[in-house]
């Protein structure tokens, strides 16, 4: 995401099926099939709900116009709106709540085959209830996907992580097992920022 910002540098690697994404060679248009990422606003297209979901299958040429139906139906099953969207596909994407707007931005990820879902702050924007609706779809969606998620609600990352690393002003203080971040912290830092002691 930073490539055509001037100046920027980057320290280390960052390693998907063994590649380090930042070597010269990594195809970006692969990459961003195989990364999906979903903003702390929901950010869909000015388009149609159909539009929204059939837009990367075609771009990344992965199906026949025939095939778009079905891709768009089984990206809003995934997503769990497939109920609430299925009479209402030519609809305009920016007519949904907030929560259907995650959730469809979700289903354009489902869409295009993504195998790793980077969520930055999620529900940050959404009301509880909302959020609750997202949390549960995460839990649908680990099955099928690694998701990588940010989040600064301690609350939710016991809820939906399986593993958690805390960072402290960008260095990585500690990742471990969330049972064990949460119950058992190794460095005091960890634990000051879990009990509320800062942060």
């Amino acid at each position: 995401m930073n490539d055509l910002i001037e100046n920027v540098r980057i320290e280390g690697s960052v390693k998907i099926d063994g590649e380090d994404i930042y070597r010269r060679k990594t195809g970006l248009t692969a990459l961003r099939k195989k990364v999906g990422m979903v903003f702390q606003r929901p950010n869909p297209f000015p388009l149609s709900v159909y539009e929204n979901i059939s837009f990367g299958p075609k771009v990344h040429h992965l199906a026949k116009a025939g095939e778009l139906e079905g891709i768009v139906e089984e990206s809003l099953k995934a997503v769990h709106l497939w109920d609430e969207l299925k009479d209402k596909l030519n609809k305009s994407a920016l007519s949904l709540s907030l929560e259907q707007k995650q959730r469809l931005c979700l289903a354009r990820l489902v869409a295009v085959k993504s195998e790793v879902l980077l969520m930055d702050e999620p529900c940050s924007a959404l009301d509880p209830m909302a959020t609750l609706k997202i949390e549960e779809l995460l839990q649908h969606l680990k099955a099928d996907y690694t998701i990588v998620i940010v989040t600064h609600n301690m609350q939710q990352a016991a809820r939906v992580s399986e593993e958690t690393g805390f960072m402290l002003l960008g260095d990585l203080i500690e990742f471990g097992r969330t049972a064990d971040i949460f119950t058992r912290p190794k460095d005091k830092r960890t634990e000051d920022y879990i009990t509320g002691r800062y942060g």
